[in-house]
């Protein structure tokens, strides 16, 4: 069974650094030349994208990376195109409604990359102990400037206790710009006589709305709330001042780079965030036991009935259907498996009666001609829940959890339940809607 260790890497000196970072970037370039040549031989009908010329490629770019990262960029690149070239053939045999699109680019030069890198399972090695250490292999330029001999590879250090132990897969390096931070994610195959986790016989469902990012009820009793205000304030501050600066562009100029800059860094922060959320409420519910996680199928839904400003929160804010891919990858490497259900009525319904066309939502409350009165999204990932499993424990007090720019915290002080509009409650109240230059739509390489 597939699991992974998460371990922050820290080159010890500028100089370390300063190649750590070069050694990423080649990784984006060779990526971006690679994929270049195979789109523009997509677009050629007569032409293959297989008959790209990588091998020049990694020739090219061997001097810093070394030959097998390399190899592994081109092959994660081979295996991108397969992977378009099957969701292709399912879309146009009416298997899935969303035309995928072909893999795209890790950035460019000018706007910024996403740095990141991956090493052979068998090519790094990983030194736990008072001073754990990182060793991967780099090209022979950058050996030459570090004074290493032909034989020696790159050592830093890292920080981390590995969850897991077994048959190391191939080694995933990134760069968190925002953070200045280098982390390296580790898939590791763990024998079934070796597992830890509880028996997972447990099941969740989770609500995905726009204040509160993730409501999530398990059927042991246990739920949790994702407080999103504090990063959807920063996330509009910036979509502001993205339309400000481009008020002022002129002769028909679209962009800057300052506004580029500003946009990266408005996604940079949102992926950093939900990443983090994912992996917190997955390692959570992994605890609980669980082996179903239950997501709304929300196709159709958000441009149908949500207004201009709840839009802009799930889909350029949020980006729901990313957190979803991120959700089923880490789910995978926890042996827990994700079902997207129709979660029709479940903001509306009262846990307590079942009605459904007299409830009222107002607000983040929920209340019913029963008496009931409670948080909108725990209730409607409650009731979600309950449509997929009669087996729902007592609830616990729900945990709340926040965002402090570096990871989720609990809150001691939750909000109140009625606050702000949530997303779900929003069906017929436009007045909030977004007016004027809202720059919400970002770059294809970011």
């Amino acid at each position: 069974m597939k699991r992974a260790n998460q371990f922050n890497v820290h080159p010890c000196f500028n100089k370390e650094h300063e190649v750590f970072v070069r050694w990423l970037d080649a990784s984006a370039s060779l990526w971006n030349e690679t994929n270049y040549a195979r789109r523009q031989a997509f677009l050629e009908d007569d032409e293959s994208v297989w008959d790209a010329d990588t091998g020049s490629l990694e020739g090219k770019y061997k001097g810093i990376l070394s030959s097998s990262v390399a190899q592994q960029i081109i092959r994660k690149n081979s295996e991108a195109w397969r992977s378009f070239f099957s969701s292709n053939e399912k879309y146009h045999a009416g298997k899935i409604d969303e035309k995928p699109s072909p893999p795209g680019y890790w950035g460019n030069e000018d706007d910024g990359r996403v740095l990141r890198t991956y090493v052979r399972n068998d090519q790094y090695t990983i030194e736990y102990g008072e001073r754990s250490r990182l060793e991967v292999p780099i090209g022979s330029e950058l050996k030459d400037e570090l004074g290493l001999n032909r034989n020696q590879r790159l050592r830093v250090e890292v920080a981390g206790d590995p969850k897991w132990s077994g048959e190391q897969g191939r080694l995933e390096l990134v760069y968190d710009e925002l953070a200045d931070t280098f982390r390296a994610f580790q898939p590791v195959t763990v024998p079934d006589s070796r597992l830890d986790s509880p028996l997972a016989s447990e099941e969740a469902a989770l609500d995905v709305g726009a204040n509160n990012l993730v409501a999530c009820t398990v059927s042991t009793g246990q739920q949790l709330l994702y407080d999103g205000r504090d990063l959807f304030e920063q996330f509009r501050e910036t979509t502001e001042r993205i339309a400000y600066y481009q008020s002022l562009l002129k002769n028909q100029r679209t962009s800057s780079n300052r506004i580029d800059r500003l946009y990266r860094k408005r996604t940079n922060r949102r992926d950093h965030a939900q990443d983090s959320l994912v992996r917190d409420l997955v390692e959570r519910l992994y605890d609980e036991g669980v082996s179903t996680l239950y997501v709304g199928d929300i196709k159709g839904v958000l441009s149908a009935h949500w207004s201009a400003v709840v839009n802009e929160k799930t889909h350029n804010f949020w980006a729901y259907r990313r957190l979803i891919n991120r959700l089923e990858d880490v789910c995978e490497e926890y042996g827990i498996t994700v079902d997207e259900e129709s979660e029709a009525w479940t903001s509306q319904e009262c846990p307590e009666c079942g009605e459904r066309e007299e409830t009222i939502r107002h607000e983040e409350s929920l209340t019913c001609s029963c008496g009931f009165e409670g948080h909108a999204d725990l209730v409607a990932s409650k009731s979600f829940l309950r449509q997929q499993t009669n087996v729902v424990g007592p609830m616990a007090r729900p945990v709340y959890l926040k965002w402090n720019n570096h990871e989720w915290r609990d809150d001691h002080s939750p909000p109140s339940i009625a606050v702000e509009i949530t997303a779900n409650e929003e069906y017929t109240d436009q007045s909030t809607a977004v007016s004027g230059k809202v720059a919400s739509v970002e770059p294809q390489n970011d």
